[in-house]
């Protein structure tokens, strides 16, 4: 006999085991499992082809999408007319015999794929989980007899139980994976979008309100220093509130990295210099005060600007006037300053690092970015957006991610911030084949640790039904949180009318 705590650990291990073969199901297997069906059936019942037909209740489709001789191709196949679309309709099975005698929409499928029809059974698909046709199994030509048989249909029927399993199973995946992208185009937020293309995801009430002051600013003609983490995003925040700025924004934004320039090299680096004004100066060139003329000015990391550059550097912000290195002629400046740091500046001035007249002369307004790990409800929306992103840039097909790998994304601390997601986005994406989906087995973060509340738990249920349930209740809730109660702007997010939200509510028990 087995212990009691013996069954319980077994148990786990098996749900474990489970959990880990339900991710590791592809797109690449369904269609592999669907090829299989295809060779399947036509032995069974000592036929010559077969093709699988699926009904697409949101378009009212039926299409063809695997077959004998299909190569690949979807054909739609009218649901009106045709044997396919009364078999799907009816949800009977169907004969059809000297079909080479007749014209219809075999016949033209015959002329796509070099094939001659002559007699065939139409076997319906049936959702297990909605009691509802889902689509259709066709075998051709029959061999050695006049046409198929009852017997035929009873065994066809048996195999087609199995065909429903594996095409429910990629329904709700392609499901989750829509709804997933829909929710991520309701939380990027596209008030703001970069020049260079890229949205800013703020749904975290601290960056909201990060955004509200940058619209607020962004027209100002005010000296605003940003602080924050490295890898926060200080930069694409400067680029926001100078994109802000009605008389700067189509002029240049020049982006200095202070702690990128060796000290001997500062000077020359902010005023230019002219030909011949030291050893190796074979050209003039003018330095990033006047390139930032006109527009804006950012300096990343000011607090790494050495003691000696930073009397002359004041006097250049004051005076807006300077010269080149090795010159006589005054050039006069017209920038705004945005700056930012990782360290606190304040405690730069009292421990006698950075000069205290300079650090007022660009302390106007400041802005503190909040770590990443402190605003977690950004972290799903902002590996969305780079998935996208990186998508488009490696010209690659990646669905999207598995549950695991985003809690993994969740629960982590992420010490470099938004760029370490970022990257951590392109390595999982380089790494995963086209059409599938991102799996942890790639992922460099570590699990989960027991106990947290984003790990990720075996499902107590396979039964699609419920699984289908208990994401219509969550999404459902998420979008009356978003909208403060409100049904019609929920029923909105959600796609569906609003007497359809008020019945799901009185379905689930859901109060608004």
């Amino acid at each position: 006999m087995f212990k009691t705590s013996e069954i319980r650990q077994r148990l786990i291990v098996l749900k474990s085991l489970l959990d880990r073969i339900t991710r590791a199901w592809t797109l690449r297997d369904y269609e592999n499992l669907m090829r299989f069906f295809v060779a399947v059936f036509p032995p069974l019942v000592q036929a010559e082809r077969c093709s699988i037909f699926i009904y697409s209740s949101d378009s009212d489709n039926v299409w063809l999408k695997f077959g004998t001789g299909v190569k690949e191709k979807e054909i739609i196949a009218p649901k009106e007319g045709s044997i396919v679309g009364r078999t799907i309709s009816n949800g009977e099975t169907l004969f059809g015999s000297e079909l080479d005698s007749h014209s219809g929409f075999h016949a033209l499928v015959d002329q796509k794929t070099d094939f001659v029809t002559r007699n065939l059974i139409s076997v319906p698909i049936f959702s297990l989980a909605e009691k509802r046709c889902i689509g259709a199994v066709q075998v051709l030509n029959k061999r050695h007899s006049s046409g198929f048989t009852h017997e035929d249909e009873q065994l066809l029927q048996q195999v087609v139980r199995y065909l429903a399993l594996s095409i429910e199973h990629n329904t709700i995946t392609e499901e989750m994976i829509n709804v997933s992208k829909q929710m991520h185009e309701e939380m990027v937020r596209s008030d703001f979008t970069t020049s260079n293309g890229h949205s800013f995801v703020a749904e975290s009430p601290s960056m909201q309100q990060t955004l509200a002051m940058v619209r607020q600013i962004g027209s100002l003609p005010v000296n605003v220093f940003i602080t924050g983490e490295s890898g926060t995003g200080k930069e694409v925040i400067a680029r926001m509130i100078h994109e802000q700025s009605n008389d700067r924004r189509n002029r240049p934004f020049v982006a200095v990295n202070c702690s990128a320039i060796p000290e001997n090299l500062m000077e020359s680096e902010f005023f230019g210099y002219e030909k011949g004004a030291f050893t190796g100066a074979v050209s003039s060139r003018m330095g990033r005060f006047e390139e930032a003329t006109g527009g804006t000015l950012f300096l990343d990391e000011i607090s790494e600007m050495p003691l000696a550059i930073q009397p002359k550097f004041l006097r250049a912000i004051q005076e807006k006037e300077g010269m080149r290195l090795g010159g006589n002629r005054l050039h006069h400046y017209d920038f705004r300053i945005i700056s930012a740091s990782a360290k606190n500046l304040q405690d730069e001035v009292k421990k006698g690092r950075f000069r205290e007249d300079l650090f007022f002369r660009l302390f106007s307004v400041d802005i503190t970015l909040p770590p990443l790990r402190d605003r977690s409800v950004d972290i799903l929306p902002l590996a969305m957006m780079f998935l996208e992103e990186v998508n488009q840039r490696f010209n690659k097909k990646v669905l999207g991610f598995s549950a695991e790998t985003l809690a993994r994304f969740e629960s982590f601390a992420w010490p470099g911030n938004v760029r370490q997601l970022e990257h951590e986005v392109e390595r999982l994406v380089a790494l995963t084949p086209d059409g599938e989906t991102i799996a942890a087995t790639h992922c460099s973060l570590p699990m989960p640790t027991q106990g947290t509340d984003h790990a990720e738990e075996a499902p107590d249920t396979l039964s699609l039904p419920q699984q289908r349930e208990r994401l219509e209740i969550r999404l459902i809730r998420t979008a009356l949180e978003k909208t403060q109660g409100n049904k019609l702007q929920a029923a909105q997010l959600l796609d569906i009318t609003r007497q359809s939200l008020h019945n799901k509510l009185r379905q689930y028990g859901i109060e608004a």
